[in-house]
């Protein structure tokens, strides 16, 4: 499964990408505002630490106003990947979009149906967000294990990127459903890392050590 991190943030990015984890950073309006800085100058500087996709959303919701910041925001770097919001102007982008070789994000996924729009669209990766989707009283990891049965029913090639992620557990069970992608904010990755066990070991380990008076 590849890792996106879902942030704005450079120096948490900076950190993820030099364990060699990261595969491409999602963001959106919200955390580009969060990060206080300029929107183009930043999906830059992003494109220019990680190799992989960096999603990059539009705003308006017409075809045509779509369309025009798409041509704005993919001039930032190859690596750039258009998100547009599941909806018939944004399927509509989502298809002139991958049909000249731009890789495209259909964000706000909550239903297979949607998902199996998105794919007969083109959309090179479906966002369903699944803490928002349990949220409002739904299984959302039903939902991923949906959108893996109907994909693999028809070879879409469309990536499942699991979105909304809260908790090591989603990150667990989306692996074991086979959900392509997750993304997830930087805290979330980083508490992947933690687990008891691992900390005493490493304090038993340095006790024993300074126990011979040995240095390195």
């Amino acid at each position: 499964m590849k890792f996106f991190v879902d942030t704005a943030e450079i120096a948490d990015i900076k950190d993820l990408a030099a364990t060699g984890l990261l595969d491409g950073v999602t963001t959106n309006p919200s955390l580009i505002a969060k990060s206080g800085r300029d929107f183009l100058e930043v999906t830059k500087e992003i494109c220019a630490i990680v190799d992989g996709p960096v999603s990059a959303e539009v705003i308006s919701l017409d075809h045509e106003g779509m369309m025009r910041e798409a041509e704005i925001l993919r001039k930032i770097a190859d690596n750039v990947c258009i998100k547009v919001p599941l909806t018939i102007d944004g399927l509509k982008t989502c298809k002139a979009l991958t049909s000249d070789g731009t890789k495209v994000n259909v964000t706000l996924c909550f239903s297979a149906n949607q998902a199996l729009l998105a794919a007969k669209a083109g959309a090179s990766f479906i966002s369903p967000f699944i803490g928002r989707h349990d949220d409002n009283g739904f299984d959302g990891l039903d939902l991923i294990r949906d959108i893996r049965l109907i994909y693999d029913n028809y070879a879409y090639e469309t990536e499942i990127l699991a979105a909304s992620i809260r908790h090591g557990v989603h990150v667990l069970e989306c692996a074991k459903i086979g959900a392509d992608v997750m993304t997830a904010p930087p805290a979330v990755i980083k508490g992947l890392f933690k687990h008891i066990l691992t900390d005493k070991g490493i304090e038993g380990f340095l006790a024993d050590w300074a126990k011979t008076g040995q240095k390195l």
